[in-house]
Formats: C-alpha cells, structure tokens, sequence
C-alpha cells in the first residue's frame, strides 16, 4: 500500500488476561454493571476509524465473555509478560494482510477510560508523522498518581519525542511541580511492519527493570512519537481504581452511548 494517507488501513487490538498480580480477574470484574473489558471493548469501537476491534487473550472466559457480546477474539499464547508481545502474536495470527505501514493500535483492556477522541489523536499523529510508535500520554493531576508505582511516567524530548518512562515519580518535583507531568497511557500505535519486529527483538534491561514494554524500543535506538490528552486517562490497577474509573465514566458523555439502562 502506498503511504497516501488516505488508504491507511487502522486496526485495533485489546489485549487482556485474567492474571492480573495487583488485581486478579479484573477483566470481567463488574464497573457499572459491565466488565471492565467490555466497557474498554465498546469505547474502542466508537472511533469510526477502525476497521476492526479485536480482544487477544490466552483466557477463555475473556473469550467467550467478548463472543457472547457480539465481539471478534483471538486466542493467544498464556506466555506472553508484555501487552504488546500478544498484540503482536493476535496480528499474526488474524492474517489480516496489512501493510508495512498500516497501523495496529494496541489498548490494553484495563484503559476503562480510552475515547474515541484519543484514538483519533493517535491515527493523526501516526499519518502525519508515520513513526513507527505513537504513544498517548494523559496530564496527570494528582500528586498521589505521580507517587503511584503502579502508573508509569513519561518524560518528553521538546519535540515530543519520549525520553524515558519510569514507574519512578518522573520529572522531579524536588525544584517544583508546576511543570507538566503526564502518564504513559496502554494506548500505542504501531506500524505493522514495526509491531513484527517488535515481537523479535530481544527484551532490554531496562525494560526488565521498570516492566515498560516500550522501553525495548527506546533501548534498541528507536524512537517513540508521544501525543498528549489533558483529560484523565489511567489503567485500572486496583480495586480503587475500578471505583475512581466508574465515577468518570458515569458522568462521561460516552458512556451513554454503549451502557444504556445497565448503571
């Protein structure tokens, strides 16, 4: 396929599992009356942009639980310790014939609070840059979020470049806060030729370190397109996360346009 914006072809996969350390199962834990995965699974579908939204899991009740909704799943490997190592594993498996620069948008299946709107800002970001990784990357505005070893952090080059992420509270506040600081949100573009190549490369030290998958790519000399939201966006970890993500989306315009009767 020619890079003539027009014909990109934008894929999205939710990559999810039910073992979960911090919070066991929380896929199909109930927020709002629905699981967590299918609150993520709907809102990905509301962006008009993707040809399809696929759920790549190696559980089989996430399986049948996307099925019985009338979504599309792919069984994985139960191997995989990285989101995007699934992805990539999913593509493959769905033969879908993308082009080297045709993009798979991997969102991991605890981002309850993923829009259309941001998914849009990764696709634009991605057609005007053609990097090869497009990052969302959420204001954080809690200092207890920015403490939070559970959130990863993100620190940028001026031009919007990622220097590093760090479960660590990065940029400093040790001179200040009124610095921005933003979260590296599960929301990541990739080229399709790059998210194969991905998969091969070999885990870095770093990337062990912090358990960030990206950093494999910073460490291997390549570079990672960020783009910024300022509305709250945060994976849920916890079960106090799950209370704090409903409270957003049941005030959420979006919402409504999936839940119905269901809150």
């Amino acid at each position: 396929m020619s890079s003539d914006q027009t014909a990109l072809r934008a894929i999205c996969v939710i990559p999810a599992r039910m073992a979960s350390s911090r919070f066991p199962d929380k896929p199909l834990k109930p927020m709002l009356g629905m699981p967590l995965l299918l609150h993520v699974w709907h809102r990905c579908r509301l962006y008009e942009g993707f040809e399809r939204v696929v759920v790549a899991t190696c559980d089989e009740a996430i399986h049948d639980a996307v099925t019985a909704a009338g979504g599309e799943s792919v069984m994985t490997a139960d191997t995989h310790e990285r989101a995007t190592d699934r992805t990539a594993e999913a593509v493959s498996r769905l033969k879908l014939g993308l082009m080297a620069d045709d993009l798979v948008v991997m969102v991991q299946g605890d981002e309850a609070l993923m829009s259309p709107d941001m998914a849009g800002q990764v696709v634009d970001a991605y057609r005007a840059s053609r990097r090869a990784v497009v990052n969302l990357c959420s204001r954080i505005y809690r200092v207890e979020d920015h403490d939070n070893i559970n959130n990863v952090k993100v620190v940028a080059a001026p031009n919007g470049d990622a220097l590093y992420f760090s479960r660590a509270a990065i940029p400093s506040r040790a001179r200040g806060s009124s610095f921005p600081m933003y979260l590296q949100t599960g929301v990541i573009g990739f080229a399709a030729e790059f998210l194969d190549e991905f998969a091969r490369l070999t885990p870095t030290p770093l990337e062990k370190i912090e358990s960030v998958d990206m950093l494999r790519v910073l460490e291997h000399g390549r570079r990672i397109k960020l783009v910024f939201t300022e509305r709250e966006a945060f994976g849920v970890d916890t079960p106090d996360d799950m209370s704090r993500a409903a409270e957003i989306l049941r005030h959420d315009p979006f919402t409504a346009r999936y839940l119905g009767g269901a809150r």
